[in-house]
């Protein structure tokens, strides 16, 4: 009997572009963005003075919050999970094409993006 724990194992490529790979978790990214743009924006359109912010804050919103979850997935990474390697690595810290992202690090990322916005 299999267990109901087993995760399915699937190809994280979605497709490729010559040499460049595209995988799943960054067009989810990808799509969060644009579901934020979009929901953001109509909210803003439906009642313009209500939600305080104006489209250029919703823009500068989003630029912290991607970079909130970037920079927070990696270093949550880095810290959570390799720590002694990345310590005697420093320079590969920032590899981000090389793979590493821990979704609570992207949390804690986005909820101080969005404390210091």
């Amino acid at each position: 009997m299999t267990s109901p724990w087993v995760h399915p194992e699937f190809d994280p490529v979605a497709f490729a572009l010559g040499p460049l790979a595209i995988r799943w978790y960054g067009l989810m990214y990808l799509l969060a963005f644009l579901a934020f743009m979009a929901l953001g924006r109509r909210r803003i359109s439906k009642d313009p003075q209500g939600s305080g912010m104006t489209l250029k804050d919703l823009d500068d919103f989003l630029l912290w919050g991607v970079l909130g979850v970037v920079l927070g997935g990696r270093l949550g990474y880095v810290f959570f999970y390799k720590p002694e390697y990345y310590l005697s690595h420093p320079g590969e810290i920032l590899a981000v094409w090389q793979g590493g992202m821990a979704f609570h690090g992207g949390l804690l990322g986005v909820i101080l993006a969005m404390g210091l916005f």
